[in-house]
């Protein structure tokens, strides 16, 4: 019997109690607390850890069941897992809601007062992170034989807080009260390499190879974290590393009193692994971030290499057969050189065959539209850290430039544009071209964006190996972001259409004739009403403003970047400001405008945004004439557990991005699949989102990705804001110092990108659509039996956009896995 095995029967064996006592044994066994009141912190634990109890032998079992089946696995790389928190994420996969809300009556609270002491994990940023949370979900709904691998950060992305209207980032401590669902695993502990040098050598049979040598050594202990699936009985595993010295500190340099010298292997080890996304403006937060990228990936393919090892020795030939690696964007591209690495200098296979497993067991999503935000590391820096993989990177590429060679004759150009290697004063790797020459799959994440990645970015590549390009639209999970974070609006579609939807979101079609209902549609209101409530208690314990129920929610919550144009929804803040103000008020339909979303520490134009959109809130805020007709606020500390009461509340979904710059977006699907409405351009899914729902049930506005590309080849910004009444007076406020009176000059780096006719967002050329188009929003929203009418048509068409549609087409069509059996 194998180890799992034997764990396995030792927890049938160890019988659970009723949760209540098992609740109260942890409390005193194991936390030491028998006080008959307990503080909530420690209450939070014990059943933390008796929720995580009852997970343990699905745990073993899953594993058990994968290992004796041998069927091939996935494994998804990403430097972000945006998980939120986990307690309640297990009460419901697990259906314990009833057996938890009875032990919890006993201390006089309840589970979402209790779940408030949990901290959301720090483990990712925006959508990426989220994203690759909703496909870890949904492999174990569909029992499918993945594992995530990722970084176990001690500190998150940063703790936001809003001071004079400015983002001041804070260390966000995610890790300082412990985390009760991870076990760590130092058994499985890799040794990483870096720095050192690499040098040829002849093997006992005169066999030329390489190696690695003098290396500075960093330990990646893992620890893994339970992903629980819907009433299943299966949970698959998210395995973070943590970064660890091989030594913990110099005796001798201890005892000589150099104390700081002692301990500073130990402090330059664990600063890979502390904080998520170093600031990488300087040379050494560049280094930090590309040692972040190799340490995932290296003790990841370790870690699939000593299991297959453990199983079936050292024949690697159908290793490819087994494994796939997905790169969750380009981050992780470095798997590509250190799988070649791994097998020829550890394992001592041929290029070729090297090669071979490879190009056969990687696939490539691509998020990213943006050139700047692909993955490019100067040679400089990528040879001194990683001088090994720096040689094959070289090798790939040559062989590389033969096929282009082969494709294009003679054509020196395409050789440039195509070659790994950036050439210049300055060489850079470009790690995305890395990751598709590497990958037997590159995919996009909606229809738009995969179209822009064939047509535009990645042309070149396309015309090459056309064969590897294909969709995958994005999608979100249900559990979380309907059943869990709604649960009236969950209950009444139940009782309209039954259970079936939870496990196939498609079913929600069922709840298309209910929308012609006006009695179904009023209690549609009344739920929408009742979640709007629940957000204005939220908005006014977290910025002090009072939200008004009858007002329009109107929402744009997530990362804040020039492309996601925060700043076009504060012009559109500020006209409304201004008709109120002149005393256009007829027909106006007071509007509550929430903005929330963090900017990243470097990115001084996206703070300057927080800024301006908090310097706005406070002036309509405090003026008399706003206050029944308008209100806004910055949401401060935007993130998982914020969007899962944000999201039910809203009624209009802001999804204006400059057409053919957002790749996909998810936010966009949560609020839609919770029946708000979207008003947004054509981008991204929106594409998808309004073919589903129909051009009525959609606001559409601004210029589509073609438009976007002509427009740029004339674009006047200052000649349509002379000639347009609305737009003037809009930057006569902004440009007049209305909201920086004693800040004088503050924004005139955002005024000058708006007039500058080579700004890439295109903000004003569609600010004038995008005025029309929210008028529009306030005609329908006056006819609430209307606006609801859309609202049901928005829910029930939501069911494509499950990542458990996203995540079946992944394992059909690129993973080539299915799922393994449960008892």
């Amino acid at each position: 019997m194998n180890s799992i095995a034997t764990a396995q029967k030792l927890a049938e064996d160890l019988e659970l109690g009723p949760l209540d006592k098992d609740v109260r044994r942890h409390l005193v066994y194991t936390l030491g607390h028998g006080e008959e009141e307990p503080r909530p912190e420690y209450l939070y634990r014990a059943l933390a850890l008796a929720v995580r109890d009852r997970l343990v032998a699905r745990w073993l079992d899953t594993r058990r069941q994968v290992e004796d089946a041998e069927v091939k696995q996935a494994y998804y790389l990403s430097m972000e897992f945006l998980i939120g928190r986990s307690l309640t994420n297990a009460v419901l996969n697990l259906g314990l809601e009833k057996p938890v809300e009875d032990a919890l009556r006993q201390y006089g609270t309840q589970l979402e007062e209790i779940a408030d002491y949990e901290h959301d994990a720090g483990l990712g940023n925006g959508g990426l992170g989220r994203l690759a949370a909703c496909f870890l979900d949904s492999c174990a709904v569909l029992r499918l034989p993945v594992m995530g691998y990722g970084i176990r950060y001690e500190y998150g992305m940063f703790h936001q807080r809003i001071e004079n209207g400015r983002q001041v980032e804070e260390p966000d401590h995610w890790l300082r009260d412990g985390n009760p669902w991870e076990f760590e695993r130092a058994e499985d502990a890799r040794r990483v390499h870096f720095y050192g040098r690499s040098e040829l050598y002849f093997d006992s049979d005169g066999v030329h190879h390489s190696r690695w040598v003098d290396t500075h050594d960093v330990l990646a202990v893992p620890y893994d974290m339970p992903i629980p699936g819907f009433r299943n009985d299966t949970v698959n595993t998210l395995r973070l590393w943590r970064s660890a010295a091989t030594e913990e500190f110099d005796l001798h340099d201890f005892n000589a009193g150099d104390y700081a010298e002692a301990v500073a292997e130990k402090n330059l080890a664990e600063q890979i692994s502390m904080v998520l996304y170093p600031n990488d403006a300087s040379e050494n937060g560049k280094e930090l971030r590309l040692k972040q990228q190799y340490f995932l990936v290296s003790a990841s393919l370790q870690d699939t290499l000593a299991k297959w090892i453990a199983r079936y020795g050292r024949d690697f030939t159908r290793f490819h057969e087994k494994h796939c690696f997905q790169l969750n964007d380009t981050h992780p591209a470095c798997a590509v050189p250190e799988l070649m690495r791994l097998l020829m200098d550890e394992h001592h296979l041929s290029w070729e065959e090297a090669w071979e497993i490879t190009t056969h067991s990687m696939a490539y999503t691509n998020h990213t539209l943006l050139p700047e935000a692909l993955e490019r590391w100067s040679v400089a820096l990528f040879s001194r850290l990683l001088p090994r993989l720096t040689e094959i990177i070289y090798e790939i590429n040559r062989r590389f430039l033969k096929e282009v060679e082969a494709k294009w004759p003679g054509d020196d150009q395409k050789k440039r544009e195509m070659s790994l290697i950036e050439e210049g004063d300055h060489p850079h790797f470009r790690m995305s071209y890395l990751a598709i020459v590497g990958s037997f799959s590159v995919n996009g994440v909606a229809q738009l964006h995969t179209e822009l990645l064939k047509q535009g970015l990645f042309r070149n590549f396309y015309e090459l190996w056309p064969h590897k390009f294909n969709n995958k639209t994005n999608g979100v999970t249900p559990r979380r972001w309907l059943y869990h974070c709604n649960p009236r609006l969950r209950d009444l579609i139940t009782e309209a259409i039954g259970s079936g939807w939870i496990d196939d979101l498609d079913l929600l079609e069922d709840l298309l004739p209910k929308a012609g209902d006006p009695e179904f549609r009023e209690r549609w209101r009344l739920v929408k009403q009742e979640n709007k409530r629940r957000l204005a208690r939220y908005v006014a314990e977290n910025t002090g403003v009072a939200f008004p129920e009858h007002f329009l929610f109107d929402v744009q919550v997530k990362r804040i970047h020039e492309y996601k144009r925060q700043l076009l929804n504060a012009l559109h803040v500020i006209h409304l400001y201004d008709r109120i103000c002149r005393g256009d008020t007829a027909g106006m339909v007071p509007r509550c405008v929430l903005i929330g979303g963090k900017a990243a520490p470097g990115y001084f134009v996206a703070k300057l945004i927080i800024k301006l959109i908090n310097n706005v809130a406070a002036v309509i805020n405090s003026d008399a004439r706003t206050q029944d007709l308008l209100k806004v606020v910055f949401f401060p500390n935007y993130r998982v557990s914020a969007m899962e009461i944000i999201c039910p509340g809203t009624e209009l979904s802001e999804q204006i991005s400059t057409a053919g710059k957002e790749a996909s977006g998810t936010g966009n699907m949560k609020f839609m699949m919770n029946g708000a409405l979207t008003i947004g351009t054509l981008d991204g899914a929106n594409i998808e989102i309004r073919e589903r729902v129909g051009d009525d049930n959609f606001f559409l506005f601004g210029l589509d990705a073609q438009q976007v590309i002509e427009t740029r080849k004339n674009y006047d910004p200052n000649r349509i804001i002379a000639e347009d009444p609305d737009i003037r007076r809009v930057m006569e406020l902004l440009e007049g110092g209305r909201f920086n009176e004693r800040e004088p000059g503050i924004f005139d780096v955002l005024i000058g990108g708006l007039r500058n006719p080579h700004d890439q967002w295109l903000t004003i050329a569609d600010l004038r659509s995008y005025i029309d188009t929210q008028q529009r929003v306030n005609d329908t929203y006056k006819d609430q039996q209307e606006w609801n009418r859309k609202s049901i048509i928005n829910t029930a068409m939501s069911g494509f956009f499950s990542s458990d549609r996203t995540i079946r087409q992944y394992a059909d069509e690129i993973w080539g896995i299915k799922p393994f059996r449960t008892q």
